[in-house]
């Protein structure tokens, strides 16, 4: 009985993950694809990748810079939509772009002396417009969620972290599971 149990609970450390993640690229490509009403499976997804291509190489392009840089302008001065772009736009420039901002990762202890340390990434090491000269910004993500806390502490209680960005979020949105070892 012992066997068999422990074969079910292996069964199910293999095929929860592999499903979550099958099923998650399933509504993902289905939303996308349903996009536009095609009648060949597949097309939508196609269109989509490639008209967010297509818009990606005119929006960096020269001769167009300056149109993205006047919708960019206008959309910032309409107030309740400029909080929405501007918290959407500097949220995926985060992750993509060349401007990542997760590209620092940290241990921070909450007060001197203080033994329990967080792992986050500093996200503005310049506070004085905000009065604190001496103090960072560090965001706190949290495990298995996609959310965070931001948090402004003293420059000296934050000690950079010699690790890959990627491998450290991973880390800390697995709850500590993922990246343990080299061979995850």
């Amino acid at each position: 009985m012992k066997r068999l149990t422990k074969y079910f609970f292996e069964g199910l450390i293999f095929l929860v993950p592999t499903l979550v993640t099958v099923y998650a690229i399933y509504f993902v490509f289905a939303k996308v694809d349903g996009l536009f009403r095609f009648e060949v499976p597949g097309l939508g997804f196609v269109v989509t990748i490639a008209t967010i291509t297509v818009i990606g190489f005119v929006a960096s392009n020269l001769l167009t810079r300056r149109l993205v840089a006047l919708v960019d302008r206008t959309v910032q001065r309409l107030p309740l939509v400029r909080m929405i772009y501007t918290s959407v736009k500097d949220l995926t420039g985060a992750f993509v772009g060349e401007k990542k901002r997760f590209a620092k990762p940290v241990l921070v202890r909450l007060a001197p002396g203080n033994e329990v340390q967080f792992i986050g990434f500093v996200t503005a090491e310049d506070l004085g417009a905000y009065g604190l000269p001496e103090s960072v910004a560090v965001y706190l993500p949290q495990s298995y969620n996609f959310a965070g806390n931001l948090i402004i502490v003293p420059k000296e209680l934050v000690t950079p972290l010699k690790a890959e960005s990627g491998r450290v979020m991973a880390f800390i949105v697995s709850g500590g599971v993922t990246g343990q070892n080299t061979a995850d």
